[in-house]
C-alpha cells in the first residue's frame, strides 16, 4: 500500500537554508569574539537543535549557547529567515502530492513561527495540511519531539518520514516510522543509509517518483 501521510522535513528538503543560517550563527559567534571566515564549516549547525550544536562544536556552557540562540535570532528572525532558495522541482512535487490527495505534513525542528513565515513567502503553506515545529521558546527540539506532537493529532498509518539527515532517520526510527533519505541536502548518503533509510532520492523528481508509483518498502 502506498504512502498517504507524507512528513516532510524542511532545512535540506523542501528549501536551502544555508546563507540565512550560516550567516546567523556568524553573527552570534560574533558576539562572543569567534569570527567564522568559512561558513562551510558551519554545516553540521544545519539539522540539530541550536542550543546543542553551539556547546558541541564552540564548547559553550548551556548558559552560553542559550545566549547564543538568542544572538542568533536577533538576525534570523527579522531578515535571515528568508534567505533560502526553494529547490528546484519541490513546488511541483508537493502540487503534484496535494492534487493526488497525499496528506502533506510540515515535520520540522526549526521553530514553527519561523516555518510558517518561510512557507507562506514562497507560497508553499496551501499544500500541506499540518505544520508542525520546534517552540520559539524552547521545547520540542528534536525531530523525535516535533514528529510525537504532529502524530498526536495525525494518524501515523501509513506514514512516511521524509529528511536529509540523520536526525530525521532517528526520529523516524524512534516512533517506528520507515524514512526516505534524500541526498540533494545537508547529510551524506552513509548517514542516511546507516541510519536506515528505506530509499534514497537523488532529486525531488525521483522523490516523486518513488511516492507516487512505489509501494510501502516493509
Amino acid at each position: 500500500m502506498a504512502y498517504q501521510t507524507l512528513l516532510f522535513d524542511l532545512d535540506g528538503t523542501i528549501i536551502d537554508s544555508a546563507p540565512g543560517i550560516y550567516r546567523s550563527v556568524q553573527y552570534a559567534l560574533s558576539k562572543f569574539g569567534i569570527m567564522v571566515s568559512d561558513p562551510q564549516t558551519l554545516r553540521p549547525f544545519i539539522g540539530p537543535p541550536l542550543m546543542d550544536s553551539f556547546m558541541q562544536y564552540y564548547h559553550m556552557s548551556e548558559e552560553d549557547a542559550r545566549l547564543a540562540v538568542k544572538y542568533y535570532r536577533e538576525l534570523y528572525e527579522p531578515e535571515a529567515k528568508l534567505e533560502c532558495t526553494v529547490y528546484t522541482g519541490i513546488p511541483e512535487l508537493l502540487e503534484t502530492l496535494h492534487a493526488a490527495g497525499r496528506r502533506v505534513v510540515l515535520a520540522t525542528s526549526k521553530p514553527e513561527v519561523f516555518a510558517r513565515a518561510i512557507l507562506d513567502h514562497f507560497s508553499l503553506d496551501r499544500y500541506f495540511d499540518r505544520i508542525g515545529g520546534a517552540l520559539l521558546g524552547g521545547g520540542r527540539d528534536t525531530k523525535e519531539e516535533v514528529l510525537r506532537y504532529i502524530l498526536s493529532e495525525v494518524s501515523a498509518e501509513n506514514a512516511v518520514m521524509i529528511g536529509d539527515t540523520k536526525f530525521d532517520m532517528a526520529g523516524a526510527k524512534a516512533l517506528g516510522l520507515p524514512a526516505i533519505g534524500v541526498t540533494y541536502g545537508f547529510g551524506s548518503r552513509e548517514e542516511l543509509i546507516s541510519g536506515g533509510a528505506a530509499a534514497l532520492a537523488e532529486s525531488p523528481e525521483e522523490l516523486g517518483k518513488i511516492l507516487m508509483e512505489g509501494e510501502r518498502a516493509e
